[in-house]
């Protein structure tokens, strides 16, 4: 995925100034894909030159909004069913779990009991989310609510994992 494919599938919604895609940005995708204010600007003076979104309006202060182009429509299904899936094979996470030999069984039980807790903190956290945002019946509500939805099963999942992986280090 593409900062520049999430910036399309927003505008796919309805149009939307920088500002109003940046704060979408933070309560729905920021968990899978995070991005800053001036990455996201930056990607969408180059979607604007590619031609994939117009400038729709623009007001005071020099606030743009955008929309998207047929084209850019077209770029997000091609994206969506001709490409696959970059499969994210680092883990951080798990790199560790194979070198915690190197750790006192103490510090590697404290190690799982720290990502039980990470993970702990965010199903809850993700929770939270889930109950501040208005959901609707529209598309991006439908599909986040989903995609939230695999956010707290791994959490639960890593959670249990992590402290299943401590009780194997006794």
């Amino acid at each position: 995925m593409s900062l520049r494919h999430a910036l399309l599938g927003l505008l796919s919604e309805r149009p939307a100034s920088g500002y109003d895609l940046l704060k979408r940005f933070e309560t729905s995708l920021a968990n899978v894909w995070p991005a800053t204010q001036s990455q996201m600007y930056s990607e969408l003076s180059k979607l604007a030159a590619n031609g994939l979104i117009d400038v729709s309006a623009e007001g005071p202060r020099g606030r743009k909004e955008y929309t998207l182009t047929d084209e850019g429509l077209t770029e997000l299904r091609h994206w969506l069913t001709e490409t696959k899936p970059q499969r994210n094979t680092r883990s951080d996470i798990l790199l560790r779990v194979f070198f915690l030999g190197v750790l006192t069984p103490e510090q590697a039980r404290g190690y799982l009991t720290e990502l039980q807790e990470l993970s702990e903190q965010e199903y809850e956290d993700l929770r939270r989310l889930e109950s501040s945002i208005d959901w609707g019946d529209d598309r991006l509500s439908v599909h986040g609510r989903i995609a939230l939805e695999y956010g707290l099963r791994f959490n639960a999942m890593r959670r249990e994992w992590a402290q299943w992986a401590a009780g194997q280090l006794r």
